[in-house]
C-alpha cells in the first residue's frame, strides 16, 4: 500500500497482542484419532478503519494430540476482542496462532464467518498441520 492509504499502520502490532490465556487439559485418548467441533457464534471485535463492531460466527474444528482446550478460558480468550480494532484476515490468524500455541493440536482449522457489510460477506479460514 501507498504511503496515503488509509488503512498504513493499523495493524502493525496485531501479531504480538497480549491476549488471555487459552488454558487446556490433558488428553487421555492421545491413542484415538478423533475431531473437535467448536462454534462460537456471538463474536464481536472492531473495524480498525470506521471502529464499528464486526459480527461473526467462529468455528473451530481441532484434532488433539496431548491436550484439549478449556472452554471457559476460550470464551475469555474470544471476549477480549470485542474492543479490538482488527481486520477479518488478522483476527482468524491470530487466534489460530494462539490456539495452536496452547494446544499443538495434530490439526485445527479456524473460520470466521463473519455478518455482510456493505454487501459483501467475509468468510477467512487458517489452518494448521502438524509437521511429521
Amino acid at each position: 500500500m501507498g504511503k496515503n492509504s488509509a488503512y498504513e499502520g493499523l495493524q502493525e502490532s496485531i501479531k504480538k497482542l497480549k491476549t488471555p490465556s487459552i488454558e487446556v487439559w490433558e488428553n487421555k485418548y492421545k491413542d484415538k484419532s478423533y475431531t473437535v467441533y467448536l462454534e462460537i457464534p456471538e463474536f464481536t471485535c472492531i473495524c480498525p478503519k470506521t471502529g464499528l463492531p464486526d459480527f461473526a460466527v467462529i468455528k473451530i474444528e481441532y484434532m488433539p494430540h496431548r491436550f484439549c482446550v478449556e472452554l471457559k478460558s476460550l470464551k475469555e480468550y474470544i471476549v477480549f476482542y470485542r474492543n479490538i480494532g482488527v481486520f477479518h484476515e488478522h483476527v482468524v490468524n491470530k487466534i489460530l496462532e494462539d490456539f495452536v500455541k496452547a494446544c499443538s493440536p495434530g490439526y485445527a482449522s479456524i473460520t470466521g464467518e463473519f455478518n455482510t457489510r456493505g454487501g459483501i460477506k467475509t468468510t477467512v479460514r487458517a489452518e494448521y498441520k502438524k509437521k511429521t
